[in-house]
């Protein structure tokens, strides 16, 4: 069964090495969601893959604050910033894209987290909320009206690029057994009631690749 059209698109969230098993950053069974999501792809006419692209010595990174370790956190000009393990530095393995994630047909890599101060969780916004990656005027001109969203972690940048796709007015659908969290300090629990809140929906794939 095909139900999306061409007001719709698949947004495929960081299915990089890094965030899968053996990886800087891993998420937990990360690698488990390939599969499905190659099939989710074959069902949609447009599909937009996003790429965590830092730089070294990101902001992010734990090693570049002495002293520190992976999760804790830290106060930065835009706030509480989680300090995480090196990782998807750009051209290194470890950015690129899983080799059995096969979507040859994507209209756009949409690559984030390059401003070495800033860190970049949405698709749409660098995480000072104001910062534009461009995303949300390219979906509008090409007349996008609804964003499904799968991909790593569920909990970092899935959500807050459902959140972005929300506030910037797009009708935004997760496909929650699509994705994987990392639940740092609840943030699972944390996701879900917020997507509540805002009525984002969540889907199980189910139908869709029937």
């Amino acid at each position: 069964m095909n139900e999306f059209g061409e007001r719709d698109v698949l947004l495929v969230v960081d299915i990089q090495n890094d965030f899968c098993p053996g990886g800087g950053l891993a998420v937990p069974r990360g690698d488990e969601i390939v599969p499905l999501v190659n099939r989710l792809a074959a069902k949609f006419a447009h599909v937009v893959l996003t790429q965590d692209w830092h730089p070294r010595g990101h902001l992010s990174f734990a090693s570049s604050h002495p002293g520190t370790k992976p999760y804790q956190t830290i106060e930065v000009s835009y706030g509480t910033q989680v300090l995480w393990p090196d990782h998807c530095v750009q051209g290194t393995k470890g950015a690129a894209f899983r080799d059995d994630l096969h979507i040859d047909r994507a209209e756009l890599v949409l690559r984030k987290g390059y401003h070495r101060e800033i860190d970049s969780y949405s698709a749409f916004y660098e995480n000072d909320r104001k910062t534009h990656t461009g995303l949300a005027g390219y979906l509008r001109e090409r007349g996008f009206t609804r964003v499904f969203l799968a991909g790593l972690a569920y909990d970092f940048c899935v959500r807050y690029s459902a959140e972005d796709a929300h506030r910037e007015g797009f009708e935004a659908v997760v496909i929650e057994d699509a994705c994987r969290g990392i639940d740092v300090n609840g943030s699972v629990a944390e996701t879900r009631a917020l997507f509540k809140t805002l009525r984002i929906r969540s889907v199980m794939a189910g139908a869709m690749v029937a």
